[in-house]
Order: structure tokens, then C-alpha cells, then sequence
């Protein structure tokens, strides 16, 4: 069966069209620049509108949890960051039932707001038994836009320290949330990834921090106190090239942290809305995601 006239697969697509991809999604790349570099890999009865439809998100089809699941709590609030964009629009999610109080997760998103896999992955954490906010730090600027390239041009108007400001008051109102316990973690994705180291180093008193392919903090690493867990994929060039470094700040200051490097996956290998998505990879990761903040949150 020709390529024209069947679904395109994971294993019909190039390596280089991932990291065209990746470039694009990190404003390395114009969208007409990306759309003219992709077109090189339109051969063999693959077009280029056909790749482009492939390569970006697809969040329709991809959510885990239903958004109005029977066994969830889950609505928007706002909370105020005063060192950073104010009134911040956040997912507020944790279970119906449950018994005495909950650790919390801030969730962090991406380079382009709280779009819909984020909000999905705060609902999942959420049904483990904790209660999680999902924040949204394009507020300021009127939310998420409702689609990734325009919410990507969004986020870069913001500075990232500022950004971080948001998180942190995230972190203070679920520690103060009636239903919390005061234990209190981040997990981030990409941007949210940075956002999680930072937060472990500006946060005397995080819990836990997940980094998933997360940009390094350079500087105050012996600060840290929180347990680090740090998920990595192995074709992500980019960040990886940050980490042997980063690795020997916090083996020199003693830090408690673990590592995973996953083989032959790409960068947003979690994100169930985009190709890079690895199924085996992604649920080994949340895996090991959830069972260390049931270790360090409860």
C-alpha cells in the first residue's frame, strides 16, 4: 500500500523531521522556514501538508483522564503572584473521595501554556490521590490561546524569571490549601522542566522535583533541598548537552537526586498529542514519576 493512500506512521518519518520539529517548537525556527525545511522530506508520496498535520499536536484524540471524570474534582481557580503576573488562571484537581489531607503537585507546562495534555497530566496526578495545580502563565496576557504557535509567540512576551515568580505562588497556595498537607512537589515538561529545577533551587521547602527534559539552573545549585528525580530522553541533544555538568554541581554539594536517561526517544516523549510521543517511555517515566512523589509527598 503506497504512503498516499494509508495513515502516516512513526516509522514512515525521518529523525531529522523530529528535530525540525524540535527547533520549530523551541522558536528556532520561523513557521516558513520550518514549513520550507520540512518539504525536503515530502518524498515517496508523503506531502508536506501531510507531515505538517503529522508532526503537530493533535489533543482531540490524546487525552488519558476525561475532563469531567465521575472520580475527580477538577475546576479552574485564580490565585494572585505578586512578584510575578498577578492574577494567574490555574486547573485545580484532586479526588472526590479521600481521607485526611493530600500532597500537592504544581504541574508546569510548556513553552506555550496550559494547553490541553497539561491539563490532562494534572487531572492523572490527581487521580493517584494528590491535589495538583496546573497553572497557566500566560494569564497575564489572557491565557492559552487555544492553539500551540500562537501561545508559543505568547510566552516568549513573558520573562521566564517572572514566569517563575507564577509557580512559586503556586507552590504557596497549595501549601496552604485546606485539602493539602504542606507537602508540596513540581513536575514540569520542556519550560516546566526548567521551571522544576529552578523551584528546587529557589524553594527551601519544595518536597520534590521532577524535571522532565528540563533546562539547568548554572548557579545556587547547593541550595537545593528537595529530592531531584530527572527524566531525560536520549535523543534530546539539546538539553542533554547541559546535564554532565549540572551532574556534577549536585554530586559535589551531596544532593539527593536520581537520573534516567530513556534510549532512542525524543524530547516530549510524554506528550501524548505529538509523534515524539513513546508510549513504553512515557509510562515508565510517569511510573517512576508518581511512585516517588507517593514516596516523598505522603
Amino acid at each position: 500500500m503506497s504512503l498516499k493512500m494509508k495513515k502516516l506512521q512513526k516509522t514512515d518519518i525521518r529523525q531529522e523531521v523530529f528535530d525540525l520539529y524540535d527547533a520549530y517548537a523551541h522558536n528556532k525556527l520561523q513557521r516558513r522556514e520550518f514549513i520550507e525545511k520540512l518539504s525536503v522530506y515530502a518524498v515517496g508520496g508523503i506531502t508536506v501538508a501531510s507531515l505538517l498535520s503529522f508532526v503537530m499536536p493533535n489533543y482531540r484524540d490524546t487525552l488519558l483522564v476525561n475532563p469531567n471524570d465521575p472520580e475527580l474534582d477538577s475546576n479552574f481557580i485564580t490565585y494572585n503572584s505578586v512578584k510575578g503576573g498577578g492574577e494567574i488562571r490555574g486547573l485545580l484537581s484532586k479526588p472526590k473521595q479521600f481521607e485526611g489531607k493530600l500532597g500537592g503537585i504544581v504541574v508546569v507546562h510548556e513553552n506555550r501554556g496550559l494547553n490541553p495534555y497539561i491539563e490532562d497530566t494534572a487531572r492523572r496526578a490527581a487521580l493517584e490521590g494528590f491535589i495538583t495545580l496546573a497553572p497557566d502563565a500566560l494569564s497575564p496576557l489572557g491565557g492559552y490561546p487555544g492553539n500551540d504557535d500562537e501561545g508559543r509567540a505568547m510566552q516568549r512576551q513573558r520573562d521566564r524569571y517572572e514566569m517563575l515568580e507564577d509557580f512559586i505562588a503556586a507552590f504557596d497556595y497549595l501549601k496552604n490549601h485546606k485539602d493539602c498537607s504542606g507537602k508540596v512537589g513540581v513536575v514540569g515538561f520542556c519550560f516546566g522542566g526548567w521551571i522544576s529545577n529552578m523551584m528546587a533551587v529557589r524553594v527551601a521547602d519544595l518536597a520534590a522535583a521532577v524535571p522532565f527534559y528540563g533546562g539547568q539552573p548554572k548557579e545556587d545549585i547547593d541550595k537545593i533541598k528537595a529530592p531531584l528525580l530527572l527524566q531525560f530522553a536520549g535523543l534530546d541533544k539539546r538539553v542533554n548537552a547541559g546535564w554532565p555538568e549540572y551532574e556534577k554541581a549536585l554530586k559535589k554539594h551531596g544532593k539527593n537526586y536520581q537520573a534516567f536517561m530513556y534510549p532512542e526517544v525524543n524530547h516530549g516523549f510524554h506528550n501524548t498529542s505529538t509523534p515524539r510521543y513513546d508510549k513504553p517511555a512515557a509510562e515508565l517515566a510517569w511510573s517512576r514519576t508518581m511512585d516517588f512523589f507517593k514516596k516523598h509527598l505522603r
